[in-house]
């Protein structure tokens, strides 16, 4: 009986190498990025309150901890694990080109906070096998989706979605990075789905807001249903951020307005707009120090990128959000940075703990490299 690589090569008209499987990307425990940010428009006064110096919210979040308080109720987090798991060679005229197969678990999950525990309220984990396009060569309708169902029936495998990556002609890009990249996309589709999903069945209100682990800067995809209005109570937290995107009221760079910001306390508001992200829309974007930065290695460690996309009318209107309403998420937030998870990773001084036993959860979801591996 032939093995599942050795079907997909046979299915698709190629040739399978058998070569060495080996991972493509691990999760990075840094906290920055330095590498130049694309293309960005920063604009000043973000907020109906401006301000040129940092806001303190020490006196807001001791008041919330002291009444019990709390209205971040729902946290999302999604992941992925990536492997090359062989090479297969298509004719392209005279030449026989060779392009590598990838799979991924793909894992994405939300959890509820109900009386202080974390309960599980979604959870999605797949696995998906990435193939060069060339391996539907009569550009056949419906070509992957039959095939996943055929290695599905046959290898007794639940393989979720064949996705086909672009394999014209372009030498500053990898097809493992091709690859990679068309894995990342379905994970972030499925965080828009999941979204959407807990709109529609009315859990997100002023009460009940969503903490997204990340940024909100979903790129516009053709097929790509993103809602805006989906984002009313939800809000994205960075552990990791660009210090070279970060600009003062004079709208000169600035990180050191990060760097020196005093411990329990925002940057003013700027809203970033970005044509091929998030719809278009503006999106708020402030910085928040969770701890005293002579507790860390780096002036950037204890602080977390806040993003909000602005959705009512009157928001994106005026291009401002309602200082007040950052105060309220910006104290909460505080309140969610003990007890620490030191020692855990290199990041446990941007961890906000709810996210941080979320983040947990899904890894929990892998199955070993080994293991996931022998599937193939």
């Amino acid at each position: 009986m032939k093995n599942l690589l050795e079907f997909i090569a046979e299915e698709t008209s190629g040739k399978s190498y058998r070569t060495s499987k080996i991972e493509l990307q691990a999760d990075d425990s840094s906290g920055i990025e330095y590498d130049l940010p694309t293309e960005i428009v920063l604009k000043k006064n973000g907020e109906t309150r401006p301000a040129k110096n940092a806001i303190s919210l020490e006196s807001q979040m001791k008041n919330f901890s002291a009444s019990g308080m709390q209205i971040l109720s729902y946290f999302l987090d999604g992941t992925r694990r990536a492997y090359k798991i062989d090479e297969i060679a298509y004719p392209t005229g005279a030449r026989k080109l060779i392009y590598p197969i990838v799979a991924a678990q793909v894992v994405t999950g939300c959890c509820r906070r109900v009386e202080k525990k974390l309960h599980t309220e979604k959870l999605s984990d797949e696995i998906i096998l990435v193939l060069p396009d060339i391996a539907n060569y009569g550009g056949h309708e419906g070509f992957f989706p039959a095939l996943a169902a055929k290695i599905n029936s046959r290898f007794k495998l639940k393989v979720s979605k064949i996705l086909p990556y672009s394999t014209n002609h372009n030498p500053a890009e990898k097809f493992e990075d091709r690859a990679a990249a068309k894995i990342m996309t379905h994970m972030h589709d499925a965080e828009i789905n999941l979204v959407a999903e807990l709109v529609r069945r009315g859990k997100l209100d002023q009460k009940n807001f969503l903490v997204k682990d990340g940024s909100l800067e979903y790129k516009v995809l053709s097929g790509r249903k993103f809602n805006a209005k989906n984002y009313s109570f939800v809000i994205g937290v960075s552990k990791k951020f660009n210090p070279a995107r970060i600009k003062d009221s004079s709208d000169k760079l600035n990180p050191g307005l990060v760097a020196d910001l005093p411990t329990f306390c925002r940057t003013p508001v700027t809203i970033c707009e970005r044509g091929d992200f998030h719809g278009g829309q503006k999106i708020a974007v402030w910085y928040l120090r969770l701890r005293d930065k002579k507790f860390s290695d780096s002036p950037f460690d204890g602080v977390v990128k806040v993003e909000k996309i602005l959705v009512t009318d009157a928001e994106i209107s005026s291009g401002k959000i309602d200082s007040d309403e950052v105060n309220l998420l910006s104290a909460y937030l505080l309140n969610e940075r003990n007890p620490v998870c030191y020692g855990a990773d290199d990041r446990w001084a941007n961890h906000i703990y709810p996210i941080f036993l979320t983040e947990s959860f899904i890894k929990s979801r892998f199955i070993s490299a080994e293991a996931f591996l022998h599937l193939f």
